[in-house]
């Protein structure tokens, strides 16, 4: 008689879920030879283990249905494995499409077949491209090259014929800078302002789609129109030795066509093609805006039939040096639609609009009025007290759209190959009166998951959260930028040397930070020299060891969030390289590191008006800074040695750190007074978040962090771009979480809430954001944030990776309880599944409810006296299913858990 039988309930069923590949759900055109795949399990019953798993690749759907592997059957494969699993089975050529599935053994019993999933293989070798490279190398009349560069948009069509039935149509294209395309008319995909941005020299990224539905049988036609983006430059015939610039816009593109019969075709670009730039966009350019005439348009251009005569041929032009390369990121969408919240007249027929939110895209417009009426649109974060636009920050960025219209109906327009970052748009010539009907704010950035969400019982920390989300998409740009609305928008790599982490808990950042890792080593010279922006569209090579130094702590971030060890791996001598480098030309004898560009970039300064601080109490040593994040260097070189299976590697590391340390602590560490160099908040911080300070002096050291936050501060941040990585989670570490939330939670300058209070909706460039000089005063960045979204989700949510169990394999959840928060309510989708920490106490209990994800464990953290003073589920934990005592570790009650959802109530 079966257990059901007598009354016992049956297994829960096992759900597979998520398969993505690289990360990617279904991707088109992937250049990924040994492709790794991810799959998510989940049940209703707790404790949920994999135990093996098999995987079925096939080269058609109806193989995998019948469960025929004709391209790899792994077979059982005894393993918890469940994300980054390699594909090990014929090798995959150009264009073949793969569909697979996978199944598992676990605990609770084999799970059925997963629903399917695919991927397909883009064109792996050079001379899978057909075609040739065409363009319109010159100016034409309309244009400008002057510095405010004024290209118009290039417009390309080609009519063929598919004679046979079409059972697979696949578009591959490199349009640099930007393009659209098109097929029959119709635009083909979402994605905008693509492809991903590059060193042109180095890499360019072609896209695949897949446009089978959008031919037709008999006369067909393909249109591309290209902008200028980052490979025709913002500013030309400026700075050449600062500033690249890649020369017109270029295009290459084929139609691969698999017939009914057996048979294939390529349609692909050449001088059959027909070409003009005497289009509607009269002139795009990313810092000024973008022109569009109305009365230009060629309606039909794109589909079989149009007259072309006007158009001319063509012209074949000088392919860029990059390799081509899939592009393994996501593209950049309209993400949302925000409606405008006000609508102000000026004088002279001028109109402010405000959005309600600072936020970066384009606007979209629709009016009704004569032929050859121009609308300008005119973009900035603030106003000035009259009313006016403040575009004194945005240096010599124009800024400014105009739209020209064809008369008649309404009309509707949006720019094709500009974004902006702004709250209020100056609208003027629009026809009769505008309302707020008819404009909408198109929020643009890359297509990323929002993975987190986050409150608490504290307002300010919930604002802060808010404009740390709007901050960190408005800057998501196909690479990390550093602020979208002035004549700037470059991707600095000391802005995200801890901020990428914490950005990992808001949104699914492991494919543009992988990519951007290329950039990096795409920029770095053969002599190991790593620039301070990457790509380097400005050649800044400082030099310095924080900014450069961002390439191990993102590959470092991967490992950690998403498990992915493959950027260490392809990086890694690429990085020792840097290392190298360095410490041949910056180290002293006595293993000192002596360079420094930028110190603690940006500390809030003496006056009001200032951006930086020229006082010296305030500002710490560049080789303090230089010395001590260089052996934080060498700490993470150490464990990618050891995960890579470098042992000889780790313990030269590991010797390296040893000198420098004992180097450091010999010059900088005051023995009578326990502070390091001049007793700033960072001078101290650094050497105690990266191990360095001796054990005997750890308290006090922190006692000096202490003392001069709380006394000499008055509670306040006094740290600069460097400090601020390691702030939140160095007073925690250390105890002190109670200081933490202090500086989280205050209103009065300088802090995240002050920008708040004066009216901020995202995250300034500068703590004195609303009355320093605008020469570099950005309402839009993200550099400031440093760990603190690493603090709210590790340290008030508890939701955080075991460091030896990379990838959420073990989560430890450790809130810190600080007395004037009383809840907290998080999720986090992690690479393995959706983690929930909801918790809230009071004078009596402690209650808090967790949700962890199949195929993981956790390690829970109760406040509690004894393990007694704990129920699950409304019983004693004792006798709670799945949840197993460990220890008490000073107050709390630690506990393992395995997978499944649990309702913790701890007595206070």
């Amino acid at each position: 008689m079966s257990l059901t039988a007598l009354g016992a309930a049956p297994p829960a069923a096992v759900q597979l879920q998520r398969l993505r590949c690289e990360l990617l759900t279904n991707p088109e055109g992937i250049d990924a030879t040994a492709p790794r795949l991810s799959w998510e399990l989940s049940s209703a019953a707790r404790g949920l283990t994999q135990t093996a798993y098999q995987v079925l690749v096939a080269s058609t759907p109806e193989k995998l249905a019948a469960d025929e592997g004709d391209l790899w059957n792994s077979g059982k494969v005894a393993s918890g494995q469940s994300v980054h699993v390699a594909y090990a089975g014929a090798p995959l050529r150009s264009r073949a499409r793969c569909y697979w599935k996978v199944r598992t053994w676990t605990d609770q019993g084999e799970t059925a077949w997963s629903p399917p999933a695919r991927w397909s293989m883009g064109l792996l070798n050079y001379l899978d491209w057909k075609g040739r490279w065409i363009g319109l190398d010159r100016a034409f009349p309309w244009d400008d090259e002057t510095t405010h560069a004024r290209l118009s948009a290039r417009y390309f069509r080609k009519e063929f014929k598919a004679a046979k039935a079409v059972t697979r149509a696949t578009a591959s294209i490199i349009g640099l800078g930007l393009y659209e395309l098109y097929v029959n008319g119709q635009r083909v995909g979402d994605q905008v302002l693509a492809p991903g941005p590059t060193d042109y020299t180095q890499g360019v990224k072609y896209n695949t789609f897949d446009v089978t539905r959008l031919l037709r049988p008999g006369a067909n036609a393909l249109g591309t129109v290209l902008g200028n983006g980052r490979f025709y430059a913002m500013r030309q015939h400026y700075k050449p030795y600062k500033i690249k610039t890649f020369g017109y816009p270029k295009l290459l593109m084929q139609l691969d066509l698999a017939y009914a019969d057996g048979s294939h075709e390529v349609v692909k670009t050449d001088e059959t093609w027909q070409a003009t730039a005497d289009g509607p966009i009269r002139a795009n350019n990313e810092y000024d805006g973008e022109e569009y005439d109305a009365t230009k348009e060629m309606p039909g251009w794109s589909a079989a039939g149009f007259d072309a005569q006007k158009w001319g041929k063509a012209e074949l032009v000088q392919e860029p040096s990059g390799a081509f390369e899939a592009q393994m990121n996501e593209n950049m969408k309209v993400m949302e639609t925000l409606k405008p919240v006000a609508l102000k007249p000026l004088a002279g027929g001028k109109f402010i609009l405000d959005m309600g939110q600072n936020m970066a895209g384009w606007l979209r417009l629709r009016a009704t009025g004569p032929r050859g009426q121009k609308i300008t649109l005119r973009f900035a974060e603030t106003l000035q007290k009259t009313g006016e636009l403040y575009v004194a920050n945005l240096r010599d960025a124009r800024v400014t759209d105009v739209y020209t219209l064809r008369g008649g109906a309404r009309e509707t327009w949006e720019p094709t190959f500009v974004y902006h970052g702004f709250r209020y748009v100056e609208i003027s010539g629009y026809p009769g009166t505008p309302t707020l009907a008819d404009f909408d704010g198109r929020v643009v950035y890359d297509d990323l998951a929002t993975t987190g969400e986050f409150t608490t019982s504290n307002a300010t920390i919930n604002q802060v959260y808010k404009n740390a989300y709007w901050g960190i998409r408005s800057n998501y740009k196909g690479m990390p930028i550093d602020c979208p609305q002035r004549n700037e928008r470059q991707p600095w790599l000391g802005d995200r040397t801890t901020g990428a982490y914490g950005e990992s808990f808001v949104f699914d950042n492991s494919r543009l930070y992988a990519k951007w890792l290329d950039d990096i080593a795409q920029a770095q010279k053969a002599d190991g020299s790593i620039p301070d922006v990457a790509p380097a569209f400005w050649r800044y090579y400082g030099d310095n060891v924080t900014w450069p130094g961002t390439y191990l702590t993102i590959a470092d971030m991967l490992y950690s969030q998403y498990g992915d060890a493959q950027p260490i791996a392809k990086h890694y001598d690429s990085m020792r390289r840097w290392l190298a480098y360095m410490r041949a030309n910056y180290m002293t004898d006595s293993n000192i590191i002596t360079k420094d560009k930028y110190g603690d970039w940006c500390v809030p300064p003496e006056s009001e008006k200032m951006i930086h601080s020229q006082d010296p109490a305030r500002n710490t040593s560049g080789e303090v800074i230089a010395t001590s994040t260089y052996y934080h260097m060498l700490t993470l070189m150490q464990r990618f040695a050891t995960v890579l299976g470098r042992p000889a590697d780790a313990q030269e590391y590991a010797a390296l750190g040893a000198k420098i340390k004992d180097a450091f602590n010999q010059k900088f560490l005051n023995a009578q007074n326990q502070q390091y160099a001049n007793n700033t908040v960072t001078a101290n911080l650094l050497p105690l978040a990266y191990g360095m300070t001796p054990d005997a002096e750890r308290g006090k050291v922190f006692q000096n962090i202490a003392d001069k936050i709380l006394v000499e501060n008055k509670g306040h941040i006094s740290t600069g771009v460097i400090g601020t990585q390691w702030l939140m989670r160095g007073l925690t570490a250390e105890g002190r979480p109670d200081i933490a939330y202090k500086l989280a939670t205050n209103r009065d300058y300088p802090s995240w809430g002050y920008m708040a209070a004066n009216g901020a909706t995202t995250i300034w460039e500068l703590w004195n954001g609303n009355t320093a000089d605008p020469a570099m005063n950005s309402q839009n960045h993200v550099m400031l944030l440093g760990d603190l979204l690493i603090w709210y989700y590790e340290n008030l949510a508890g939701i955080k990776s075991a460091p030896d169990a990379p990838g959420f394999q073990t989560i430890e959840m450790k809130p810190a309880l600080i007395a004037d928060l009383s809840s907290v309510q998080a999720s986090y989708r992690s690479v393995r599944g959706l983690i929930r920490s909801s918790w809230q106490k009071d004078a009596r209990r402690f209650t808090w409810h967790i949700t962890v994800p199949g195929n993981t464990k956790a390690l829970v953290y109760l406040p509690a006296k004894s393990a007694k003073d704990v129920e699950e589920g409304g019983k004693k934990v004792a006798n709670a299913p799945g949840v197993k005592f460990v220890r008490m570790e000073g107050d709390r009650a630690v506990f393992e858990v395995g997978s499944g959802e649990y309702a913790f109530v701890a007595k206070q």
